[in-house]
């Protein structure tokens, strides 16, 4: 289905990476991979995933450091020529902006959240735009917690929820040139990232008994969602916030 198709994956950090999940699954349908990973201590743990992967380029990657996000798309314009999808998944919020009340968050720490967490998305939209002169596709993830006040979600709330209007500005802006761009909404995983949330564990289990299927779902669920947005079976689509949470968010 992915056949001759190239992506970058940002945002493996293990196995249990959402972004993994995404990077597996394109593989297993054709697609060759860019993947990133986030400094020299996560490289041990991210390089033999991408051997795993047969990725073509695997580059460190930090937003916030200045030029890294440029010189890794000047790499990928240099050694490929072209990009067919950029999958975008990472977030980062400070500890103690993020456990605390929305009200209370520091501008520093807000700041710093969507910098990471929505900016960078935007950026790598402008970066790929020249690389995409075929098409394309821009993914990022979000959460249910950006439409709706979910307990110890805090400050991501209002970030995620800048993500998805970002989504929905770009795939107006970006659409008369082929691009397409959305957000992916799953439920809660068992994430390094999502063990930042305080009371993680409880948002789990709730999200478990709300949910129609009564679970859970898993990476390689969103890898395949991604990997049907990413195709072209989903040609006619662009700028939706896409669930893949065994149905939790239609729960009142």
């Amino acid at each position: 289905m992915l056949k001759g198709k190239r992506g970058l994956v940002v945002g493996v950090a293990n196995d249990s990476s959402i972004a993994y999940g995404c990077a597996v699954k394109l593989r297993a349908f054709g697609a060759d991979l860019a993947v990133t990973y986030l400094n020299e201590k996560a490289e041990k743990y991210v390089r033999p995933l991408a051997e795993q992967l047969q990725a073509e380029i695997v580059a460190p990657l930090d937003v916030q450091q200045p030029g890294q996000l440029e010189a890794l798309f000047e790499r990928i314009a240099r050694e490929w020529g072209r990009l067919d999808f950029v999958i975008h998944s990472i977030a980062f919020a400070p500890r103690e902006d993020l456990h605390g009340r929305v009200v209370d968050c520091s501008a520093e720490g807000f700041a710093q959240a969507m910098h990471v967490s929505c900016w960078s998305f935007l950026r790598m939209a402008k970066l790929a735009e020249p690389l995409m002169d075929r098409g394309g596709v821009l993914v990022t993830m979000s959460y249910y917690g950006a439409d709706k006040v979910v307990g110890n979600y805090n400050m991501m709330g209002p970030v995620k929820a800048a993500l998805e209007a970002s989504v929905r500005y770009a795939a107006a802006e970006l659409g008369e040139k082929g691009i397409r761009a959305f957000a992916v909404s799953p439920g809660p995983l068992k994430t390094r990232a999502a063990s930042g949330i305080a009371q993680f564990d409880e948002l789990v289990q709730m999200a478990q008994e709300r949910a129609p299927q009564h679970r859970l779902v898993d990476i390689a669920e969103v890898g395949r969602v991604v990997s049907f947005l990413v195709g072209g079976a989903s040609s006619g689509m662009t700028g939706d916030t896409i669930y893949v949470d065994a149905g939790l968010h239609n729960v009142a």
